[in-house]
């Protein structure tokens, strides 16, 4: 049995103590928050546990093996470090920090004092991602030319940073995931249509050694909510659908033949239109996977997919494509 402290009952933090709560192996030990209303109301739902606005009690209770962090970006890198200098290990909600240079001493610091950090990457736990990864890896699709990624919805406006840096997390980690491989040009354009000084949409665009080639649009500024990944290859084409309710992941066989000429004739292209199945994938929950991760690696310590090092190519990508998107203005 090990024993959890939750930091941060906000936006995310409720889900993640409604699944902590559940996960047979986890003790529940406080909830944190500086908002006194967000308190009882969690109190309400879990009377058993330790509530208060204090963090230092958390960080000095010994019997505390691990914190999970849910709290505004700016405060992951000084919570985290006193975590880990307290002996803890730490669960971190996406993004890791508010910059590489924070990444980079946050993950060297728990290195050293030889501390599991996880960052909250939910989507590389999500079962349509991983069967889609595992397609991919399969060689069914071929070759792959390229990825195209929509995250676009009708708000929320952050007045504190940019659409990149609220919605891009999500895709960084799926195609990072899939691929295996990190980036070697990154570029972002876009605009602030609403709100001077804060990009509202946005356009990354990244190549990879392998010459695949990726395209992001992410908008708080469309009519509809759209979260769809196309996966483009040399024999067959992948449509990932967050938003379809039944069938997520749909295979095409689709494609373009090209026959050289044997003369000196033009090339002869054929278009292929086969058939679209749609596989089968596990309905588990990608949150309760998530922190089931967490607490085998606190057990085993053994890191997690999304570690530390995962989630600092994450914020190495944003920030640089965040001050690409910022000089476009």
């Amino acid at each position: 049995m090990k024993t959890f402290s939750i930091i941060g009952y906000g936006y995310w933090g409720p889900n993640l103590l409604r699944v902590i709560d559940s996960i047979k192996g986890i003790k529940v030990k406080h909830v944190c928050d500086i908002d006194g209303k967000r308190l009882n109301d969690a109190k309400v739902k879990y009377p058993d546990y330790i509530y208060t606005k204090n963090v230092d009690m958390i960080f000095e209770d010994k019997e505390v093996n691990a914190i999970v962090l849910a709290t505004p970006i700016e405060t992951h890198y000084p919570l985290a470090m006193k975590a880990i200098e307290h002996g803890k290990d730490v669960f971190i909600e996406k993004p890791i920090t508010g910059s590489t240079e924070e990444a980079v001493k946050l993950i060297k610091f728990a290195k050293e004092k030889k501390k599991i950090i996880m960052v909250g990457h939910t989507f590389v736990f999500s079962p349509p991602v991983r069967k889609m990864k595992e397609i991919v890896k399969s060689g069914e699709l071929g070759k792959i030319f390229f990825i195209t990624s929509s995250r676009v919805n009708l708000g929320i406006h952050r007045k504190s940073i940019s659409v990149i840096w609220d919605l891009a997390p999500h895709d960084l980690s799926i195609i990072y995931y899939m691929l295996d491989e990190d980036p070697i040009e990154i570029s972002a354009s876009g605009r602030d249509s609403i709100i001077k000084g804060i990009p509202d949409v946005a356009f990354i665009s990244l190549r990879f050694p392998s010459k695949i080639v990726a395209n992001i649009e992410l908008s708080w500024l469309a009519p509809t909510k759209m979260r769809r990944t196309v996966v483009v290859g040399s024999k067959k084409m992948l449509i990932y659908d967050d938003s379809d309710p039944v069938d997520k992941i749909k295979v095409y066989d689709k494609g373009i033949e090209m026959k050289e000429p044997q003369t000196f004739g033009e090339y002869q292209l054929t278009y292929r239109t086969g058939d679209m199945y749609a596989p089968r994938i596990d309905t588990s929950e990608p949150l309760i996977v998530e922190m089931e991760s967490f607490l085998e690696a606190v057990k085993t310590r053994e890191n997690p997919e999304s570690d530390g090092d995962f989630g600092l190519r994450i914020v190495k990508t944003i920030e640089l494509a965040d001050k690409k998107l910022y000089d476009s203005l």
